[in-house]
């Protein structure tokens, strides 16, 4: 399981609602890791990214609602439901794209993380859970300096989980 998501310098994710930036050089580096993928997104994070998936993109949205029905994608009530239905559509891995609450759930299970951190500060909103940084090994690292199509400097960086670390029996990514 991989958690994907673009994170300001004082960890938040969002002011409440949406994207607090405009970044092309992010979107086009998310598209990028997601494409052909399946992907797990909080209800409201869905609504918001209604007409945005790629037609490639298999959502699973991560709600309480039994009675919600997604006009793309499919509902699943927990982590547990989202990683045996993307496993059984042939995933080999299944990435985490928000919000908050998904994140929260997830990343006790995750072995991957690709953050992008966001040279700004939010000062308040949605946070991306706290993580460790001792359990997690920066796998790759690439700073992108603020030009004129993105405001702030930008580093993506892809963490990853130390062979001891992942959990016995994982089998999804």
């Amino acid at each position: 399981m991989t958690l994907i998501a673009a994170v300001s310098a004082d960890g938040f994710i969002s002011k409440g609602q949406g994207v607090p930036w405009n970044l092309p050089r992010d979107r086009e580096h998310f598209r990028s890791a997601t494409r052909s993928q399946w992907l797990l997104i909080g209800r409201r994070t869905y609504q918001e990214m209604l007409g945005w998936f790629q037609p490639d993109h298999h959502p699973l949205i991560l709600t309480r609602d039994e009675t919600f029905i997604p006009p793309i994608g499919q509902a699943v009530a927990d982590i547990n439901a989202a990683l045996e239905t993307a496993a059984r559509g042939g995933a080999h891995e299944l990435f985490v794209c928000g919000g908050g609450g998904a994140y929260a759930a997830a990343i006790p299970v995750a072995d991957r993380l690709i953050l992008t951190h966001v040279g700004t500060l939010l000062h308040t909103g949605v946070p991306f859970p706290a993580f460790d940084p001792g359990l997690w090994q920066v796998a790759s690292q690439t700073h992108a300096p603020a030009d004129a199509d993105n405001p702030f400097d930008l580093v993506f960086t892809t963490y990853e989980q130390p062979p001891l670390q992942k959990k016995a029996g994982d089998s999804l990514s």
